[in-house]
């Protein structure tokens, strides 16, 4: 094993320039023409407490994050970092990745301090930024497992151990906290293991590639943040360098690390999905600094057949629970499926960059999807129980695994969804709008991607004021804009129509209505004052590609952008979720208000936040079919019980399922004919 190398003097980080001001998590430097739209500060964009979004980020700060917190102590992670310089006697608990654990809570905790100024955590931040400068070693390297546990493995076994995966966090909270809070010591140790890398690692040098790509995103990121060409140079050598043979084919193969095809040649999505997807996102934030249309053809299909033959209708990813992989295309499992928070969220960072590069309204679409169902329902209501998957259906055997329980736990052995649901939250207002720069003879536009009840700042080239945003949705379809500023000649404001929707009411405030069909609702100086754009939230059933064996002949019901289940704990006395029926067509109606099904959290005690906050319980007239007979039978035989009578089921949005109590639950409902 050759030894590492001292460390060089590392220069300081250097503070973002004028191309890169933003307080945001993904900030392109390069100004392309072929870049669509450019991401807004996250301080420009404060959502409202009394909103869907609002209300969960303010759970996120005052839950979810400070339970992060303290279970870094519980698990382990915290100690592991001070077992490694003596201050601890525990042996070394967790996955060899648990670093990563920590650095993903610190991201949290830097976009919160962007988002509200708070100070809550500094004393936190004091001491674990004090003790990662501690451990680290003269030659830049820390990796706690290894330095604790085998530092005879250092950059040994690159496909499992994971140690640039841990400096891709690490790299990605360091910059948060340096952006949110301008607080750099984080960062300038971190620049110090990118500099190890470089010289063990970097163009011309010794191949070596991480099992788990995380790192390829983060150095776009410092690339940006700093300025530094070298560290764009790494990330492209990263990428350059997959596809090669360099990781064993053993375990799952070289398809589970996407090592088995250089990255321009790889366009269907395979293996690990969280690993893809990451890895998509650092391929991405390529192709928006250097403008390759190599790398951007192959994004531009993987994200085709991600989501036209892989994505469930939750937004969820991974059908396998053996490798965590996407398995085939539209092997799409309801009961099975893995569906991983970290997946979503991966994707979401994935196809945000992807907006970022070009014009799709299919993006902000996913990203809907994602944010208000399987995100949503990847925590409970007190912001302190997470599910890791997220299955479309539960068994009413209740059949539970380590990371597929039948109840949403407070921790993980392998901790990693979490965490990455507190930073993502934390960020979430960053997803909200975009500048459309001007192109084609139109001036530029604020893009209202997601309807969320917010105030949005106008960027300078948009004009002057601020855009506020009055809404419920997704419970309610109302959107009312009123316009405190003005706009600068030939800008606009666009507001994004859900392709769920396709059209939209448009009424300005000298009361004229019209129906525009499309994209986007555009408001243009006079418009932009007052606008109040409606759309239908009337329910709807939808169907899978008949492709999807798991769901043929089944439907499910979508109001919005919210996906609906079943419950067993809303069933009538004696019916099973798996006996009901729906006819094509089936009439559905709105529960009264005071009729919503209340989670176990919401009439507790403490934080609670009900997903979708006033959404409706939905009635589905059933028809019940509770076959009691053998498992294989003659299609001449009669049914093996009753079929055919009539019922009423309650339906609730998927986001909800599992607050009070564990249960069968379905997504995916047979038809009865």
């Amino acid at each position: 094993m050759t030894a590492l190398p001292e460390a060089a003097p590392a220069p300081a980080a250097a503070p973002a320039t004028a191309a890169a001001p933003r307080v945001a998590p993904a900030v392109p430097r390069a100004a392309r023409p072929e870049q669509r739209r450019l991401p807004l500060d996250l301080r420009s964009v404060r959502l409202d407490p009394a909103g869907a979004l609002g209300a969960w980020q303010e759970l996120n700060a005052a839950a979810t994050i400070p339970h992060c917190i303290a279970q870094l102590e519980t698990s382990g992670v915290i100690d592991n970092f001070r077992r490694v310089i003596g201050e601890s006697g525990a042996p070394h608990r967790g996955f060899v990745f648990a670093d990563s654990d920590l650095f993903k809570v610190i991201e949290a905790v830097a976009w919160e301090i962007g988002r509200s100024g708070t100070s809550a955590h500094d004393a936190w931040l004091d001491e674990m930024i004090d003790l990662v400068q501690r451990v680290q070693e003269p030659s830049g390297y820390l990796h706690t497992w290894i330095q604790g546990v085998h530092p005879e493995k250092k950059f040994a076994e690159l496909h499992w151990v994971h140690e640039m995966y841990v400096l891709g966090h690490w790299l990605q909270a360091a910059i948060a906290l340096d952006r949110a809070a301008g607080r750099s010591d984080l960062l300038e140790a971190a620049i110090r293991m990118v500099d190890l890398l470089d010289r063990r690692f970097g163009p011309g040098r010794e191949d070596g590639i991480d099992g788990h790509p995380e790192i390829e995103t983060a150095l776009v990121e410092l690339y940006r943040h700093t300025g530094q060409e070298r560290f764009l140079r790494l990330a492209q050598h990263f990428v350059d360098q997959r596809g090669r043979d360099l990781l064993p084919n053993e375990g799952f193969g070289h398809h589970y690390f996407q090592d088995h095809l250089p990255v321009r040649e790889a366009v269907d999505p395979i293996g690990h999905a969280v690993r893809q997807l990451y890895l998509n996102a650092g391929v991405t934030d390529l192709v928006l600094e250097t403008g390759e249309d190599s790398l951007a053809a192959v994004m531009r299909e993987q994200w085709d057949r991600v989501h036209e033959r892989k994505m469930y209708l939750s937004g969820a990813f991974g059908s396998r629970h053996r490798d965590e992989s996407f398995g085939n295309d539209y092997e799409l499992p309801s009961d099975r499926a893995y569906a991983e928070t970290c997946a979503t969220i991966a994707d979401l960072h994935w196809t945000w960059r992807l907006s970022l590069a070009e014009h799709d309204p299919r993006h902000a679409d996913v990203i809907e999807r994602e944010i208000h169902n399987a995100l949503a329902a990847s925590v409970d209501g007190t912001g302190r129980r997470f599910f890791y998957s997220n299955p479309m259906q539960r068994r009413p055997d209740r059949f539970s695994e380590e990371n597929a329980p039948a109840e949403r736990q407070e921790w993980y052995s392998c901790a990693c969804c979490p965490p990455n649901i507190a930073r993502l939250v934390a960020q979430i207002s960053s997803y909200v709008a975009a500048v459309r720069p001007a192109r084609d003879g139109e001036g530029p536009a604020l893009e209202v991607l997601q309807l969320a009840a917010a105030q949005i700042d106008l960027p300078a080239q948009i004009g002057s004021g601020t855009l506020h945003v009055d809404t419920r949705y997704p419970a309610e379809g109302t959107v009312q804009l009123r316009l405190d500023g003005e706009l600068a000649p030939g800008a606009r404001i666009a507001v994004r129509i859900p392709g769920w929707a396709g059209t939209a009411e448009v009424t300005t405030d000298d009361g004229r209505s019209q129906e525009v069909t499309g994209e986007y609702v555009e408001l243009e100086a006079g418009e932009a004052r007052s606008a109040r754009i409606s759309l239908d939230m009337t329910p709807r059933w939808t169907a899978n590609h008949p492709r999807v064996d798991a769901t043929r002949g089944c439907l499910a019901l979508e109001r919005g952008p919210i996906v609906y289940c079943l419950e067993q704990v809303d069933m009538p006395h004696g019916l099973e979720v798996d006996d009901v029926a729906v006819a094509r067509g089936a009439q559905v109606q709105e529960a009264p208000a005071d009729a919503r099904p209340q989670s176990a959290a919401e009439t507790g005690e403490g934080e609670t936040r009900a997903a979708a906050p006033g959404a409706p319980a939905l009635r589905i007239p059933v028809q019940v079919h509770a076959d009691r007979g053998p498992l294989i039978r003659s299609t001449s035989a009669p049914a093996g019980g009753a079929a055919g009578e009539s019922a009423t089921v309650t339906a609730v949005p998927f986001a909800t399922w599992g607050n009070r109590g564990p249960g069968a639950m379905r997504i995916w409902i047979p038809t009865a004919d």
